[in-house]
């Protein structure tokens, strides 16, 4: 039997059809595949599973899954706009849910080449399929906001972990005994929790049909903007300068910010002197202000317009990275904090309005698929970021510098990564009949 209620045309939405029942759908599937911030707490007690298995090996794990989440937006983004965003959740939801599954297997068979496969392929495939269709989607419902609404459903991935951190912990808790740490079946019991949210998003989700648009509202133009109607496929949009000059805004967004990110219990314990206590807390608080960038910044956009923020995040962001030597030397931790949860909350916004942004330049007819290719940027800057600031501080602490110290010249570093990007973002322009002949 031919599976109809997963195709494009059975999500159609009806005359009448609520588009606020759309963000409940797009937010479900963010938070339940934004688990894989929150990976981490499986670090520890996965090299307890298995001989050899250190921390380095089982990293490897959080890494592949990032890269494929780039590469399967890129490779399958054109397929997400044809098969619609039902049956896109539903295959994430598969691959992600699957993934988690295959994982435990690993476990209780101590192979780690199976959670590579599981969370790392398989699973990443799934993040990759899961991220793009519900923010396409929100941007065709929402095209009087569209910042706003990719902020929304970004925001919940952003979100994901302050749910799946939790969640891991108490559930392996729950499962361990003498013999096992329970992080078997804490993956089990994950991929049916998740594949029962992720499934209500699925059925609940609608595309508006193509002559919809909200009452009374008529296309706006910003003076960043096309002065008409631009609506490009992927394989030209990508061939365009404006596609590569957007790859590197976001890039360098991306690098400068997960380099803080991924260290930010260790740079505050560092730099502070504070206990492993205060300084996870710190990173907990810094997910926060990750999740409520996203959409402040990206609705905010709407008004300003995308180029502008961009400029915001990148000058004010620059100035804010030398700021934090400051706040070491003069050891003032409330500054540090305050200094680095805006940093923090311009590098969630950046993930937030690049969407928008695309949508402004190349319309909406296969954005989905254009922001899957875009997002390879997330991947190159994975491991831009944290190797910088990882690697410097490292040679800075076996030079002699003190501790404390070791982080100086990387912030500066990351200031200059936002000044190319600010270089970047100001040499992007409408596309013209000009510009898209050149990309065909």
């Amino acid at each position: 039997m031919k599976m109809n209620i997963l195709s494009r045309e059975k999500t159609v939405a009806a005359a009448g059809f609520n588009r606020w029942l759309v963000p409940p759908a797009a937010i479900a599937v963010h938070m339940c595949i934004g688990e894989v911030y929150g990976f981490s707490v499986f670090n520890v007690p996965l090299t307890k599973v298995g001989a050899g298995w250190s921390i380095p090996k089982v990293g490897w794990i959080y890494s592949i899954a990032l890269c494929m989440l780039g590469l399967s937006a890129a490779l399958f983004g054109k397929w997400v706009e044809r098969s619609g965003p039902r049956k896109t959740i539903v295959a994430s939801c598969a691959c992600f849910c699957g993934g988690l599954l295959i994982s435990a297997l690993g476990v209780k068979l101590q192979s780690i080449w199976l959670l590579y496969l599981g969370y790392g392929v398989v699973g990443g495939i799934g993040l990759g399929l899961g991220y793009i269709a519900p923010v396409s989607t929100l941007m065709k419902w929402f095209p009087d906001r569209p910042g706003m609404a990719t902020g929304m459903a970004i925001m919940g991935f952003g979100g994901g972990a302050l749910i799946g951190s939790p969640l891991g912990v108490r559930l392996m808790d729950t499962f361990r005994t003498e013999s096992s740490g329970g992080v078997a079946e804490a993956f089990a019991v994950m991929a049916i929790i998740y594949a029962l949210f992720m499934l209500f998003g699925a059925a609940i989700i609608r595309v508006p049909s193509v002559d919809w648009h909200p009452p009374g509202w008529e296309q706006k133009t910003l003076v960043e903007q096309p002065s008409r109607s631009v609506e490009i496929g992927v394989d030209r949009a990508w061939r365009t300068r404006q596609f590569w000059l957007l790859w590197i805004v976001l890039c360098m967004n991306v690098s400068a910010g997960i380099g803080i990110l991924g260290q930010a219990s260790k740079m505050c314990s560092d730099m502070f002197g504070v206990s492993a206590a205060v300084g996870g807390g710190f990173a907990g608080l810094l997910s926060i202000f990750n999740m409520g960038g996203r959409f402040f910044w990206s609705s905010v956009s709407d008004y300003t317009g995308r180029q502008v923020v961009y400029r915001i995040y990148f000058l004010f962001g620059a100035v804010l990275y030398c700021l934090i030597p400051l706040t070491q030397n003069i050891q003032s931790r409330i500054l540090f904090v305050l200094v680095t949860a805006l940093i923090i909350t311009m590098y969630g916004g950046g993930f937030a309005t690049i969407p928008a942004y695309l949508r402004d330049l190349f319309g909406t007819h296969q954005v989905g698929a254009i922001h899957g290719r875009l997002i390879t940027a997330w991947s190159v800057a994975a491991l831009i970021g944290p190797t910088l600031v990882n690697y410097i501080s490292t040679a800075q602490i076996a030079e002699g510098v003190p501790a404390t110290e070791a982080y100086n010249s990387t912030m500066y570093l990351m200031a200059g990564l936002l000044a190319v990007g600010y270089l970047a973002n100001s040499l992007v322009r409408p596309l013209v009949h000009n510009d898209v002949k050149r990309s065909a």
